[in-house]
């Protein structure tokens, strides 16, 4: 194992299953913290991957980095707190758009982000259509494709944290434009997140 753990922090909006995500992450082995001066609860654990030990954050949910109530607070705090953590930005896959201010005011941040595009299950029974790879060539970071609660992607999404980026802001905004013609990364492709070179 690693000598040294690294700090996962997952953020997302209330009720995209970002615990249950956690929870099979970490095995469910958890410890619930109160931050200090809140009444506000936020969750540790532990990953181990090829070797490497994470330390896992589950933040608490919110919808903006600009907090409207103590729960956002403690979500934007721990986030400036742990300015060299890997961002697990988790998205419902059945309404990517609500998820997708808080992804880009993260990457906005300079923060090397992940996305879980979780509920997938929920998206196909309800006959909705995400391009993850598409997706992923907009944010320039790996997107996976979960279902917390059948299990689906998961192994993918661990295994994947270590090839989190970082995007520059200006090159996401120009990809959602339709513009695709900005240099290609050396060594990666950036499309499916799981080729190695990401």
């Amino acid at each position: 194992m690693a000598d040294t753990s690294k700090t996962v922090l997952m953020m997302g909006n209330p009720n995209v299953g970002k615990s249950a995500l956690f929870n099979r992450l970490t095995g469910g082995d958890a410890v619930v913290s109160n931050y200090p001066g809140t009444t506000v609860d936020y969750t540790k654990g532990v990953l181990i991957e090829s070797g490497q030990e994470y330390e896992v954050i589950d933040a608490p949910g919110t919808y903006s980095l600009e907090a409207r109530d103590a729960a956002e607070g403690v979500a934007v705090r721990l986030i400036s707190e742990n300015p060299d953590a890997t961002v697990l930005i988790v998205l419902d896959a059945t309404r990517v758009e609500r998820g997708l201010y808080l992804a880009l005011e993260v990457i906005e941040r300079g923060c090397p982000v992940i996305i879980a595009l979780n509920m997938i299950d929920a998206a196909r029974d309800r006959q909705i259509a995400v391009d993850a790879r598409m997706l992923q060539k907009i944010l320039g970071a790996p997107v996976v494709p979960t279902s917390a609660t059948g299990g689906e992607g998961i192994r993918n999404l661990a295994e994947t944290i270590r090839k989190a980026q970082k995007a520059d802001i200006a090159n996401v905004r120009a990809r959602a434009d339709g513009r695709f013609d900005e240099p290609a990364r050396s060594g990666g492709c950036a499309e499916c997140g799981r080729c190695g070179g990401c």
